[in-house]
């Protein structure tokens, strides 16, 4: 099977989606792109303002996440994050 043949559109993903984002979120596991640490969301700096939140690594100061309400939508940039991973429940 080609790569062609397995392509679907991103509605495809809406399942395993569905299970990353119902987590308690501060203690899903973040990797900083900029130094490799490695912990749980819970442990990082946060900066909360009436713009959005910035989770910053704890280590490197760098930026992980954003996070912008933005009229009806929840706008997040990860970017900063090489990885982020979690413990699926059950």
């Amino acid at each position: 099977m080609t790569m062609d043949e397995r392509k679907l559109d991103g509605n495809a993903a809406a399942g395993v989606l569905d299970e990353v984002f119902r987590f308690e979120a501060t203690t899903m596991v973040v990797t900083c792109a900029g130094c490799g640490t490695a912990g749980p969301i819970g442990a990082a700096m946060a900066y909360v303002t009436e713009m959005g939140t910035v989770v910053r690594c704890v280590e490197c100061s760098s930026v992980l996440i954003r996070c912008a309400e933005i009229r009806d939508r929840v706008v997040l940039d990860m970017r900063g994050a090489a990885s982020i991973s979690l413990e699926l429940p059950g």
